[in-house]
């Protein structure tokens, strides 16, 4: 997910990965449906988020912290079992596909409700199908419906064919989705956010999708500000902008209760901020901890929680500039850049140096691949040999943020241009707020024209490489800003193999192809904290911050 998430752990963790890429043949639910009878202690749980939402609609963020909240309101077909990366049933009670790979039967929960008091069942699973395959016009922009495009590849109007093909309700229980080529990974990628079932009744009233003319960004419809409805253990309530998004228990769950009656996400961008108020008891818990309070808080009798870093920091290269086009000139930033000496002045204890774009815990992993180490020397050869040695360029980076993958981005800044100055190349900083001035400042047409290189990162939603390295690298984007025709067919001939065990050593030699391009820097994995009150019972990190705040409780 761009913009937060990570992973599990050890061996342990391998070994379920590797499940994962073999279900499929068929499903079963371990989820208890619930009998409405689980215990609720009332009260509040307050956590401090780092930024604001961007929005609450899902189906058009890529953020983490609007994924946080939609966790809570939100579920979808599937889910991970808490703390793993294991698939569990949740919309869906089991599934079924075939064995090509294009046609999966999911068999639905009975008795579900939308927060409206509209019936879930198939004809709504086919319904959110069918908004996200016929999105048109602003609607398509990377920026706005991130996901989607991302893994199906395509929409209704389309030049080129995408995955997605139908969706037919068999009955009320039963909908059967069809794709056009196989995606091993389809099920998984369920589990994500963007992907969550939203009620169709609710999505038309409040006009979701209106853009409303080509001035109106769909993301901030009244839908996605102040009536997002799903099915999840908690209803909206309020968004007060820049301070917090209140949610209250859905008694009428069809489910396990919540055991709190109400959750409050603050906003409080400042990481000292956040742990101030952590030590005052006004939260009762935190993500993105500064590496510098861990011992502290610690050492005072706080809960801390780290979650292994599943996920990837990244110096970007926009290659509209025409001196990033020549590949001496992006080899010399590799070298330039110290991992080592910025994991150290900038990240968590636990981050280590990054090889290629995703950890080493993915499928597809090679260790192979050329390794850019730290050489000033060299990096200051290729420039010349470039006609590079007065290169100039624009570094974007965010401010009042943190991310998992990027704890303190000013300090990751100032370490980075340090060392690029210290090999000739002049920087000229870029600093833009985080949502959604930064993210479109990345990813915009416009942003374009205003950046060079830039840093930005990932966290891993589900284990597959195409979630790492198909993301960045599948299509032309504007992130990116080059044209790899080979790249992107080996991509997409990676994904669309029937099984992980015929996709495992392609990607292995996509990965080599990447870092003999280096259309980027892979800086580091960063290890994420979290902070919790000594009260604070039932809150499961999940390696892939599948996190759902159902089973919280809060002793003051």
């Amino acid at each position: 997910m761009r913009f937060n998430k990570s992973f599990g752990k050890g061996v342990a963790l391998v070994a379920s990965l590797a499940v994962l890429g073999t279900l499929g043949a068929c499903a079963k639910s371990q989820r208890d449906t619930g009998s409405g009878t689980a215990s609720t202690s009332g009260g509040d749980f307050v956590f401090a988020a780092s930024s604001d939402p961007v929005m609450l609609d899902p189906a058009m963020a890529s953020d983490g912290e609007t994924f946080r909240v939609s966790r809570q309101i939100f579920e979808g077909l599937v889910s991970t079992k808490p703390g793993t990366v294991d698939l569990e049933p949740l919309l869906a009670k089991s599934w079924t596909n075939t064995p090509d790979g294009k046609s999966y039967t999911f068999t639905l929960q009975e008795g579900v409700k939308f927060h409206d008091g509209t019936d879930f069942n198939a004809e709504a699973v086919c319904a959110n199908f069918d908004r996200w395959y016929n999105w048109t016009g602003l609607n398509q922009n990377e920026n706005i419906t991130y996901y989607y495009g991302k893994l199906f590849k395509g929409f209704k109007d389309s030049k080129t064919k995408g995955i997605y093909d139908s969706c037919e309700a068999k009955s009320a229980t039963q909908a059967t989705i069809k794709l056009n080529t196989p995606f091993a990974g389809f099920v998984q990628a369920m589990t994500l956010p963007a992907f969550s079932m939203q009620s169709p009744t609710a999505l038309k009233k409040y006009n979701a999708d209106d853009t409303k003319g080509t001035e109106t960004d769909p993301r901030f419809s009244a839908y996605a500000t102040a009536h997002p409805t799903g099915t999840g253990p908690f209803k909206f309530d309020k968004w007060e902008r820049d301070q917090q998004v209140t949610l209250t228990r859905n008694d009428d769950y069809w489910g396990d209760k919540a055991k709190v009656s109400k959750v409050i996400i603050r906003t409080i961008s400042d990481p000292k901020a956040r742990t101030q108020e952590l030590e005052a008891g006004n939260i009762d818990g935190y993500d993105l901890v500064a590496p510098a309070d861990v011992q502290a808080l610690k050492d005072k009798g706080f809960q801390i929680e780290n979650r292994p870093a599943f996920n990837i920091l990244y110096l970007g290269f926009n290659q509209k500039n025409k001196a990033l086009k020549n590949l001496k000139v992006r080899q010399a930033i590799s070298y330039a850049i110290d991992k080592a000496a910025v994991v150290k002045q900038s990240l968590p204890e636990g981050s280590a140096p990054a090889k290629e774009f995703m950890p080493s815990m993915v499928e597809g992993y090679e260790e192979g691949v050329t390794d850019y180490a730290y050489n000033p020397t060299k990096a200051k050869k290729l420039l010349k040999e470039a006609g590079a040695e007065n290169l100039t360029l624009r570094f974007a980076y965010p401010t009042g943020v943190s991310r998992p993958y990027m704890p303190t981005p000013e300090d990751t800044f100032v370490a980075i241009k340090s060392q690029l100055e210290a090999v000739g190349i002049k920087i000229t900083p870029v600093a833009a707020k985080w949502s959604p001035d930064y993210l479109d400042l990345a990813q915009s047409p416009e942003g374009t024209t205003k950046r060079d290189i830039h840093l930005l990162g990932w966290t891993g939603d589900y284990n597959d490489p195409d979630n790492f390295i198909g993301v960045f690298f599948g299509a032309k984007s504007n992130e990116w800003g080059f044209d790899n025709p080979k790249l992107f067919a080996d991509l997409k001939k990676a994904r669309e193999l029937p099984t992980r065990e015929e996709q495992t050593p392609l990607y292995k030699q996509i990965n080599k192809e990447i870092a003999d391009y280096a259309p980027g820097v892979p800086i580091a994995h960063p290890a994420p904290s979290l902070a919790f009150g000594k009260g604070v019972k039932g809150y499961v990190a999940s390696p892939v911050q599948d996190e759902v705040w159902s089973n919280i409780t809060v002793d003051r």
